[in-house]
C-alpha cells in the first residue's frame, strides 16, 4: 500500500466515497475527506497531505478560491492540487491552472485515469540523482551543460526551446497554460504573446522530429508532455 496522504475536497458524499474507494483499490490507504472549502482548507493546513483532489463546485468557498488560498499559504503552497470539475468551460480550467493547480480532470472520469494522474503528480520525475539532469524516455536534458540528446542525436535548441522542453519533460502529464510557460521561463509580466509561445512549440516539435508528437496541445488550455512517450 502507498503511504502518501491524499485529501479529497468534494461536497457530494457519494462521489467522495467513490473516489475514496477508487484510491483504495489503487493502493492508497491514507485518505482524508472534507465536504466544503472551509473544512478542506483546515484539513490541508493541519494534515499537510501529499496531494489534494479539489472539486471546483463547492458550497461556501468555491474550489478556485480554495486553490488560491492554498497556493498563497507557505504551509500548503507546494502541495500538488488536481482539480475535479463537472464543468468543461475552458476558463475555469485555465484559471485553476494559473492559480497553481497541477492538473485537472473533468467529470465523469475513468478510475484508471484518476489513479494515473495522481501517481504522476506524486512521482519524482528525474530518474537520476543529479538534479541538473532530466530523463524522459529516450530524451536526456542536462541543464548544467545546456545539452539535449534524443537517443544518439544531439539537438541544437534556442534558450527558450530548451527551457520549454525541460519544463515539460520534468513534469510529464502536467498541463501548462501559455501564461504559465512564459512566467516560469521569463518571469512575470514578460511581454510575450500567446502566438509567440505557439511558434516556439512548433519549432521545438520540428527539431524533435517524430518524438515531438509527445508534446500535446490541450485545446483551449495549453500544452503538456505525454504521461508516457508514445513516439
Amino acid at each position: 500500500m502507498s503511504s502518501e496522504k491524499i485529501l479529497i475536497i468534494e461536497d457530494e458524499e457519494p462521489i467522495s466515497e467513490l473516489i475514496k474507494l477508487t484510491l483504495e483499490s489503487g493502493g492508497f490507504s491514507n485518505i482524508i475527506t472534507a465536504f466544503d472549502g472551509e473544512t478542506g482548507l483546515a484539513a490541508a493546513r493541519a494534515q499537510l497531505p501529499d496531494l489534494i483532489l479539489l472539486d471546483l463546485m463547492l458550497p461556501g468557498i468555491d474550489g478556485l478560491s480554495v486553490c488560491r488560498r492554498l497556493k498563497h499559504d507557505d504551509t500548503t503552497k507546494n502541495i500538488p492540487v488536481i482539480m475535479l470539475t463537472a464543468k468543461s468551460e475552458e476558463s475555469d480550467i485555465v484559471v485553476g491552472l494559473e492559480l497553481g493547480a497541477s492538473d485537472y480532470i473533468v467529470k465523469p472520469f475513468s478510475r484508471s485515469i484518476l489513479i494515473a494522474r495522481i501517481r504522476a503528480q506524486l512521482r519524482k520525475f528525474t530518474e537520476s540523482g543529479n538534479s541538473d539532469e532530466i530523463r524522459y524516455n529516450e530524451l536526456l536534458i542536462n541543464r548544467e551543460l545546456h545539452l539535449v540528446r534524443l537517443g544518439e542525436e544531439h539537438l541544437e535548441l534556442t534558450f527558450t526551446e530548451f527551457e520549454i522542453l525541460a519544463l515539460f519533460a520534468s513534469h510529464p502529464g502536467r498541463v501548462y497554460t501559455r501564461n504559465q510557460i512564459v512566467s516560469k521561463i521569463k518571469g512575470d509580466d514578460y511581454p510575450v504573446t500567446d502566438r509567440a509561445i505557439d511558434v516556439q512549440i512548433v519549432n521545438l516539435r520540428r527539431k524533435l522530429g517524430v518524438f515531438g508528437a509527445n508534446i500535446e496541445t490541450v485545446r483551449g488550455v495549453g500544452y503538456r508532455m505525454r504521461q508516457q512517450a508514445e513516439y
